[in-house]
């Protein structure tokens, strides 16, 4: 087969191979650090509030502090202004290592009156086997920063736990009707993406208390399959909805055909049997045009970029980015703009960060965060340039 052609060209960046997504490890490192330098780029100017030990992901809770889980299964509250970061504690037990860990961490939509938080992690089964799960708690705060997880329960599991310890995907997200959205990777097992009896490559919808909707397109057939809203996906990293409610997951490829998606209720994404990339060992896989009954990414990369993270950005800051989707990129490096249209986007812009970036947020003031991978990993703030 041919090489699959590039759909979407980055401007300004030297395409980057694809590299393995898992983060380094190391030892713990200071959550504070002393002031840096900004460094300012062409479109913004990247000022470093704080290092973490293998950061993962971030949210900002109602009072413009951070919660930031490290992948070793450390939960941080960082205070913004005072640059210091207070460990909580009471969070799940985690299974660290490969690509497992500690995961995703997002705020109830009524936070504010409830204190519940939302957390992903690897988990340990028999038989040297693991699993995403995701897990809910109340978070209380104490006067010197830190706090604890409270009621912590398990709400939701990927069935069946298998071996090894890649694409476990766990990205958790809130949609404007309130459901509970999560990305469950096929923990690279290839075939339980198309097996209903498994929840493994697919996109769950629940409630807030993990509960099954009944208008899920699945629901009638019960079991894991009720979960389920989309199929036939591989390692889903990022999710977020648009100001349409338009919903768009990004996820790896595997040699090349990196996707993002734009997901319709029910959709088949087609994986393993079709893809824009080829198997690692140089089997080729038949593009997504070969087979026209699944759903094919509105935008892939070939070269990758290894996406993580993701945000739609709706701030004021940076008024000419309104609606723009960005995208952190590990083997490339890069912070990736994404322009939509209806249905429809393109990549429109890359920024050489010079680092992996596994997070992207939106701040309270408009301000893009990210976080880069790693056991020294940045936390940095990206505003207008002056």
């Amino acid at each position: 087969m041919t090489r699959k052609l590039l759909l979407t060209l980055a401007i300004g960046l030297t395409p980057v191979l694809a590299t393995t997504a898992c983060s380094a490890s190391g030892p713990d490192t200071p959550a504070a650090v002393a002031e840096a330098p900004a460094k300012a780029y062409s479109a913004f100017t990247a000022t470093e509030f704080a290092r973490f030990d293998e950061p993962w992901a971030m949210t900002f809770l109602p009072d413009g502090s951070l919660l930031v889980t490290e992948k070793r299964g450390r939960l941080q509250h960082f205070d913004i202004a005072g640059k210091q970061a207070h460990e909580i504690t009471g969070g799940p037990k985690v299974a660290y290592g490969g690509q497992g860990g500690f995961g995703d961490v997002v705020a109830h939509p009524d936070f504010a009156n409830n204190q519940l938080v939302y957390l992903s992690y690897a988990e340990e089964g028999s038989n040297d086997t693991r699993g995403a799960a995701v897990a809910r708690a109340r978070l209380v705060l104490d006067d010197a920063g830190g706090g604890t997880l409270q009621d912590l329960s398990v709400i939701w599991r990927q069935e069946a736990k298998v071996s090894g310890a890649g694409h476990y995907g766990h990205r958790i997200a809130f949609g404007p009707d309130g459901k509970l959205w999560i990305t469950s990777s096929e923990r690279q097992k290839f075939d339980p993406a198309q097996d209903m009896a498994s929840n493994l490559g697919k996109l769950v919808r629940l409630n807030d208390d993990g509960s099954v909707p009944t208008d899920n397109p699945f629901a009638s057939q019960g079991g894991v399959a009720a979960q389920v809203w989309t199929l036939g996906h591989r390692n889903m990293l990022g999710i977020a909805f648009d100001a349409a409610g338009k919903l768009w997951v990004h996820e790896m490829g595997p040699a090349g055909g990196d996707e993002l998606n734009l997901i319709e209720r029910g959709a088949n994404y087609g994986y393993p049997i079709v893809s824009n990339g080829n198997h690692y060992d140089g089997r080729p896989i038949p593009d997504h045009a070969t087979r026209p009954e699944f759903a094919a990414p509105k935008v892939t990369w070939n070269p990758v970029i290894s996406p993580a993270g993701f945000v739609i950005y709706s701030g004021d800051l940076f008024p000419q980015w309104k609606g723009s989707g960005f995208i952190g990129g590990l083997s490339s490096q890069a912070l990736v703009r994404v322009e939509f249209d209806g249905d429809n986007a393109r990549e429109a812009e890359r920024f050489d960060m010079g680092a992996r970036i596994r997070e992207v947020e939106q701040g309270p003031d408009g301000a893009l965060w990210i976080l880069e991978d790693g056991n020294d990993g940045k936390l940095l703030k990206l505003t207008p340039n002056a």
